[in-house]
């Protein structure tokens, strides 16, 4: 039975659905296609963690069909009229493949999603990608909806999976929706009221071998402006962006709207020196700007943050917020942990967490809102490259400490861009926190008073710690412990 035509007000019966991966967003899956009376199994490559297991054990419980690789290779079901991809399967796995050449379609859960809104409620999703600043630009945009009172939830990348909320039968007015290109590559579908592309940078390039590198990691951010009806947000300073923006096919008098750390054109939000303003939904936006809010009413003012705020600030006005309802936002929201957390500030020195720069973009941001800096980076790469990160901060760098697994890739690119910093690696083959107390102590050897230790990898964490938050808990740890915070 095909489930192209099918929504929540269907029947899905008879409807023979795989669902490939069973963690949370695979799980969401499940549990609200049994729901439709669709008959699922559930597969995943391995058994997993604890949290997993119970997953998998619940959805059986609730009538699916379970099934574990152990090892061994998935294979597709004889018979089956529909694929749910679980964001970090990469459609060369073997089952996707078959599913694929069987032209069997192949969803995301967000796809998923989509088609299940409640037609006679169905609240527009105001969407969030880019390389970093993901979560925080879609809290901040959460916070503000909520600040004017209407129902809303950060949904997707963050929160609750996009198939829980609009399946909640308390419908929501709106929904803040961050999405990773992973989510992106399997939607068809969605069409947001709005969408925010916040930059773009290398990253996930091992997930892309073979499916066309960086340009196809573009390509896949850009399909969240496909079909925006009301605001395309791009960012000024990154001029990949503004091109997703012109190569969109959306809604006809859907507008592109620039966010800029600089005096903004028609049309745009930016910075008025410490004031954020709007220059884009106000009617005398020819001549004057409307004031949101000043950088001192944000909760930190590293230009990655304030350039996340403009963002978020922009989404939110395109949806018809007010000024004083984003301003009082903007003002009430606080980043969620392991992002520029200050850990400790002891003997002259601060010590900063922001183990969520996963990639070198992120650390860049980060690296430029200090100086000088003591780095503490390394983990796995992904396939990134550091070269043009340690030439733009390699001014402010008072010393490196390095762990990971792909240590040597940055330790490289120091030695070709800032020979002259000091490095120190650490050696050991241990994991957690035994890795993060010696890489502490190695910075607090680097470092002068005056100076920010900051902890922002730039590399994924799982070759050493279980998450990004696990490594930044080790490392507060290991700063409190020293410092007798």
């Amino acid at each position: 039975m095909s489930p192209d035509s099918l929504g929540r007000h269907d029947s899905w019966g008879g409807v023979r659905a795989v669902v490939a991966g069973f963690g949370v967003s695979g799980a969401a899956a499940a549990d609200n296609l049994l729901f439709l009376g669709a008959d699922v199994t559930a597969l995943d490559e391995s058994p997993g963690d604890e949290h997993r297991q119970e997953r998998a054990a619940l959805l059986e419980t609730l009538g699916a069909h379970i099934r574990l690789a152990e090892g061994a290779t998935l294979l597709l079901p004889d018979d089956v009229d529909v694929v749910i991809a679980s964001p970090g399967w990469r459609p060369s796995a073997p089952l996707l493949a078959q599913a694929a050449a069987r032209g069997v379609p192949i969803w995301g859960e967000v796809e998923l999603a989509w088609r299940l809104r409640d037609p006679d409620q169905p609240a527009p999703w105001l969407a969030v990608t880019g390389t970093n600043g993901k979560t925080t630009t879609t809290e901040m945009l959460d916070t503000i909806l909520r600040t004017a009172g209407l129902r809303s939830a950060a949904v997707g990348n963050v929160g609750l999976p996009v198939v829980e909320a609009v399946m909640d039968p308390t419908p929501y007015d709106v929904l803040a929706v961050e999405l990773s290109s992973f989510q992106l590559h399997y939607t068809d579908s969605m069409a947001a009221e709005s969408a925010a592309v916040l930059n773009l940078a290398e990253d996930h390039l091992d997930w892309y071998d073979g499916l066309g590198g960086m340009a196809g990691y573009a390509a896949d951010k850009g399909r969240i402006y496909e079909r925006v009806s009301r605001a395309c947000v791009y960012n000024v300073a990154d001029e990949a962006t503004r091109r997703l923006v012109e190569e969109a096919e959306v809604v006809e008098g859907a507008r592109a709207i620039g966010f800029t750390l600089t005096m903004p054109g028609v049309g745009m939000v930016g910075l008025v020196e410490d004031i954020l303003v709007d220059r884009a939904f106000i009617a005398e936006r020819a001549t004057s700007a409307a004031e949101l809010c000043t950088i001192a009413d944000l909760a930190s003012d590293a230009p990655h943050f304030v350039a996340n705020a403009l963002a978020a600030a922009a989404l939110a006005r395109a949806h018809g917020i007010s000024q004083q309802a984003v301003r009082d936002g903007l003002r009430a929201f606080r980043p969620g942990g392991h992002r520029i957390t200050v850990v400790a500030e002891h003997d002259g020195i601060r010590w900063i967490d922001d183990s969520k720069a996963t990639n070198p973009h992120a650390a860049r941001s980060s690296l430029l809102a200090y100086d000088p800096v003591v780095w503490l980076a390394g983990g796995l790469a992904k396939g990134a490259g550091f070269d043009d990160l340690v030439t733009t901060v390699a001014d402010r760098l008072r010393g490196v400490v390095l762990i990971g697994r792909d240590r040597e890739v940055i330790a490289q690119a120091l030695a070709r861009h800032a020979p002259d910093v000091p490095v120190v690696t650490v050696e050991t083959g241990e994991t957690g926190a035994a890795v993060m107390e010696e890489a502490v102590v190695a910075a607090a050897g680097l470092a002068r008073p005056g100076d920010t230790v900051l902890l922002a990898p730039g590399c994924a964490s799982m070759d050493q710690f279980r998450d990004y938050a696990a490594r930044g808990d080790a490392f507060a740890a290991a700063v409190r412990a020293r410092t007798g915070g």
